[in-house]
């Protein structure tokens, strides 16, 4: 079973940045599909970004359109993390952030791909 933690929310002004975390209990994890998502109050959770593995020690990277240029995902296997680097915040990515994984690797973007979750973290962007 893999457990997911992340952390690093908090309340930002518009324009602030800030860096999510999300720690992996499997050695495993370097070869999952990870993804980022988010849900905002009376909304459905929504796709932000995903890190995909292609084989090896290759990877890329795919953004929803509304983050694309203000947000970065990255891992460091070493450390079983994926970061969300967040930048150019507006109010209204305000929303918990999840963490999630999948073990099959389908590169999706749809929530129901993806086998674990973490708890997630709150992101408040004040205007």
């Amino acid at each position: 079973q893999v457990q997911l933690v992340e952390s690093g929310g908090g309340l930002v002004q518009a324009g602030g940045s800030l860096r999510l975390s999300c720690a992996g209990s499997e050695r495993t994890f370097s070869i999952y599909d990870m993804g980022w998502f988010r849900q905002a109050p009376g909304k459905e959770r929504e796709f932000v970004a995903g890190m995909r593995w292609t084989g090896g020690s290759r990877y890329y990277a795919d953004y929803a359109d509304s983050v694309k240029g203000r947000f970065t995902i990255s891992r460091d296997n070493a450390k079983n993390t994926v970061y969300l680097q967040m930048n150019s915040l507006k109010p209204e990515d305000t929303a918990r952030y999840y963490c999630a994984a999948d073990p099959d690797r389908l590169h999706s973007t749809r929530e129901y791909d993806y086998d674990y979750w973490g708890q997630g973290t709150q992101v408040t962007v004040s205007s």
